[in-house]
């Protein structure tokens, strides 16, 4: 089915266009070179990327050096991104131009995480004042990551074939995988292999941070610094096809993930399987009348929960509570550039994207109980339908002054079956008959601006200022979860609070509006030195947050779950208003050059960020307090060394909504080194040094064992530790 689609739809629609290409060029390499100048989003180095691949499974955390990103805590390879600190479905994140959307009630199979780190060769971070042409349903930015390009031969040879293999142990965990990496290409055809596997135990903190016991009745024994629910296995293969002739490139891949576990210490289930699917479609070309490009995608995913071997597993007559999701994804862009005046370019652009979700749970007992003898049905065949198109100019007016503007406006329709509960008691019959009495589909009306001028009065310094305004609507587990029963709201949560959530169908799309200035100053081959400061505000209109559940939405919500200051508590989703604001200091200094020691340099970021409900005069959830990052690296010949602080201060600035838990202030050493010879290459890295014990900021409530279905079967207010020192070596051999 995924090629029948795509394949129909590529003749369709590229047939037409082959004669606007005849006469372009591309490069040897398959790459088109050109610059494209839009506010300096951050690209992160291909050796930064090999630094941190040799530490983590998650693709993620190949971001978390980057000025304005954290991370959300999840599992081993799901962390979620936050720039200036809005997360998940808040930021646009595309992988080879993908827009991949989670398919679960917890986001465990977030976009980033269907991409091994090993894939990944080039990462784009755009916050705050994205180009239209890169944004869309996003307030906080977009994400972009690719895998590498294809490569031809050249014109002095016929063919060539080239690769490499990898492996990677990790001491904390006892994680460990491998990767291969296979092409053959000749002047016009590129054929590539990607592939890689990864396992790891779950991982200990520095010091016990809960008492030891068995995990659940029947279940094994964890140490009291062991964090339950960490250990995954995944494996991903991927294929690639490109042609190119003269002026047109095509490129064809089909990827499939298999995690045949993930579990995960902030939510109350765990991925029991997944098996991610897809098939991307990339054409492009270009010539002095401009550039072409049209992509056409599909994903299918299916997705299964239950509980792990760390959680507890029957309740009464049911054992486990199995829940099974499917998601399909369906999408075609395009885009023109057409240079209209020698300083000038326009580009245009349109997307559709068809998304389907159908989450189900599967009674776990035959008899009617707390699980059974129904299907409870979470979200019933969703739609949601986003068609989009949008203008956008960028004019190099002189040497010094630079401007581009862009409006976008979509549109996203969504809608949702009829819902029923395990059964027809009063618990699961009122909320299913309040969701079904009302009409499900709804249409959002939505329009993006943005604006951004830079001055450059000369080659060693910059300034910016740009201005826009986002919209997002509600994704389907906002708008149609239903249950106020507390066992099912848990399961609905994808922030890793521990708390339970509920939809709203009356949800309206948020709006962003931010400001946002950069001062640039480097010495003149920009090798030297640099630094960055990136001040900004955004108020956002409509934002989705939550409130407790009141007793008027269903007879599931208590009075206490109202006032309640302490323990995890019921909340829906709804609109309100917020306001966030803060700054980002990046730079470097090469601190020495030297023929004995190589070169030197002092590498840094500081990120300031906060976060305020300005409806009720809350703190917003889950944002980084004051943050730092120090790096002085050697580059020597063959060696590169590193030595990394990374300093937190204290979170006190907490909500009480959700309420969410304060965390002290650390600091961490980390040791990096690597070494290459030839085609080969060894990384080494000591994460957490000196062993210290320290609570993530932004890790959430720690559920990840004993009896996780009761809302409060489980110690409140443990934080999700961070991990023990660990050991981390690479092996790379290229042939």
């Amino acid at each position: 089915m995924p090629f029948r689609f795509l394949s129909g739809l590529f003749l369709i629609l590229l047939y037409p266009m082959y004669a606007y290409a005849q006469q372009t060029e591309i490069s040897p390499d398959g790459v088109d070179d050109r610059i494209i100048i839009h506010g300096k989003p951050a690209v992160a180095s291909e050796q930064r990327l090999t630094q941190r691949r040799v530490s983590s499974s998650d693709s993620a955390t190949l971001l978390q050096d980057e000025p304005g990103v954290s991370l959300y805590s999840a599992g081993g390879i799901s962390s979620l991104p936050a720039l200036h600190g809005m997360a998940d479905d808040r930021i646009r994140v595309q992988l080879d131009g993908m827009d991949l959307i989670p398919s679960c009630p917890n986001h465990m199979n977030s976009p980033l995480s269907v991409m091994d780190p090993v894939s990944v060769r080039a990462v784009r971070v755009l916050p705050g004042i994205t180009p239209v042409s890169a944004g869309g349903d996003s307030i906080a930015g977009t994400i972009q990551v690719t895998t590498a390009a294809p490569e031809f031969a050249t014109d002095d040879e016929q063919a060539f074939s080239t690769g490499q293999t990898g492996t990677f142990y990790r001491s904390n965990g006892n994680a460990h995988g491998a990767n291969l990496n296979a092409t053959h290409a000749t002047q016009t055809v590129n054929l590539t292999y990607d592939g890689s596997t990864a396992a790891s135990g779950d991982v200990s903190a520095a010091q016990p941070f809960k008492p030891a016991g068995y995990a659940g009745p029947g279940h094994r024994w964890l140490a009291g610094a062991v964090i339950g629910s960490t250990a995954y296995q995944t494996e991903n293969n991927r294929i690639g096809v490109a042609l190119r002739h003269e002026s047109q490139l095509l490129e064809l891949s089909a990827g499939v993930q298999i995690v045949a576990s993930e579990l995960f210490p902030t939510q109350r289930m765990d991925m029991t399987n997944n098996r991610s699917e897809h098939v991307n479609l990339h054409y492009s070309a270009h010539n002095a009348l401009g550039e072409f490009e049209v992509r056409a995608f599909e994903q299918i995913t299916h997705h299964t929960m239950d509980f792990g071997p760390d959680k507890q597993l029957q309740y009464g007559a049911a054992t486990g509570m199995p829940m099974k999701t499917d998601g399909i994804t369906r999408a075609i862009s395009l885009t023109t550039t057409t240079p209209i005046s020698a300083r000038s370019s326009l580009k245009l652009g349109g997307e559709y994207l068809n998304y389907r979700l159908n989450d189900v749970w599967p009674a776990a007992t035959a008899t009617t109980g707390m699980m059974g003898p129904s299907t409870f049905l979470n979200v019933n065949n969703g739609r949601r339908i986003r068609a989009a198109g949008f203008v956008e100019m960028d004019t190099l007016w002189s040497e010094q002054w630079f401007t581009q503007w862009g409006w976008r406006t979509e549109a996203v329709r969504s809608d949702a079956d009829d819902v029923q509960g395990y059964n027809t008691t009063p618990d699961y019959a009122g909320d299913a008959a309040h969701f079904n009495s009302t009409s499900h589909q709804r249409t959002d009306l939505m329009n993006d601006l943005s604006l951004l001028a830079r001055y450059t009065p000369s080659g060693d310094i910059g300034f910016e200022l740009g201005y826009a305004e986002k919209n997002r609507a509600p994704n389907l587990y906002e708008r149609y979860t239903w249950s106020a029963v507390t066992m099912a709201a848990i399961m609905n949560n994808f922030i890793g609070d521990g708390n339970g959530y509920i939809g709203n169908l009356n949800l309206r799309p948020e709006i962003a509006r931010t400001v946002s200035g950069a001062w640039d100053m480097h010495d003149a081959s920009s090798a030297g030195w640099q630094i960055r400061f990136s001040p900004y505000v955004t108020s956002i209109s409509d934002f989705i947050n939550a409130t407790r559940c009141p007793p008027a939405y269903s007879a599931n919500c208590s009075i206490s779950n109202l006032t309640g200051r302490s323990g995890f508590v019921t909340l829906q989703f709804v609109n309100q208003s917020a306001q966030i604001y803060g700054a980002d200091l990046s730079g470097f200094v090469t601190v020495a050059r030297s023929s004995d020691y190589g070169d030197i340099k002092l590498r840094g970021v500081i990120n300031l960020v906060r976060g305020e409900n300005t409806t009720t005069g809350d703190s917003l959830y889950n944002f980084m307090p004051l943050n730092s990052r120090l790096t002085l690296q050697q580059e020597n010949g063959r060696w590169t060394n590193a030595i990394d602080w990374q300093m937190v201060a204290a979170k006190s600035a907490v909500s009480a909504l959700q309420n969410e838990n304060r965390t002290a202030g650390y600091g961490l050493l980390n040791l990096r080194s690597s070494f290459s010879w030839k085609k080969f290459r060894a990384d080494l890295a000591i994460e957490n040094l000196l062993n210290r014990s320290y609570d993530l900021p932004l890790g959430g409530a720690y559920v990840g064992q004993g009896a996780t279905m009761g809302i409060n079967a489980l110690p409140w207010g443990v934080q999700l530790p961070g991990n023990a020192r660990s050991i981390n070596m690479a092996f790379r051999v290229q042939f």
